[in-house]
């Protein structure tokens, strides 16, 4: 059995999403349902089935879902069936002038890629690709400044990161 590249797993529906999540978990962190239930303090197995098997599990359930499977394919179905995007943020980290202007290169070619994809030159896959690393590391610029509102304490010094 091969194993599957988690990145470019999409949910296609609700029941899928969670499939994904206890398929994610098994794979991953070897984590069975029976496992999954008792780290989210179900008090059996069926009940985690039974939600998976109607769809209708509790709102509040879906955050510790995900956490025990390692895997947010509930939370991005719900996202995407609503037309939304979501974007790993990745960790704020000090930049300079020269990430800045990466960031303009960047953003220079997924925009050129986005116009050959609109001439019929390149294929959507790739398109898709270059902007979404193109938005998850413009977002990354705006943690830097979220951060900078706020900065987080730095208990233990650069040094132990």
């Amino acid at each position: 059995m091969t194993k599957r590249n988690w990145k470019q797993v999409h949910p296609r529906s609700l029941s899928h999403a969670m499939e994904l999540c206890v398929e994610h978990a098994r794979q991953v962190h070897n984590r069975s349902v029976e496992q999954i239930a008792d780290l989210i303090a179900l008090p059996n197995k069926f009940t985690l089935y039974k939600w998976i098997d109607t769809c209708r599990m509790p709102s509040i359930m879906i955050r510790p879902f995900e956490h025990a499977c390692g895997a947010n394919y509930v939370t991005e179905y719900l996202a995407s069936s609503s037309h939304k995007l979501l974007v790993d943020i990745p960790r704020g980290a000090k930049a300079d002038k020269d990430d800045v202007l990466k960031l303009q290169l960047e953003f220079n070619d997924a925009i050129k890629l986005l116009a050959e994809f609109y001439e019929g030159n390149a294929c959507a896959e790739d398109t898709i690709g270059t902007l979404t690393a193109f938005i998850a590391r413009a977002a990354g610029h705006r943690e830097n400044v979220r951060k900078s509102v706020a900065p987080e304490l730095d208990l233990w010094g650069a040094s132990h990161g």
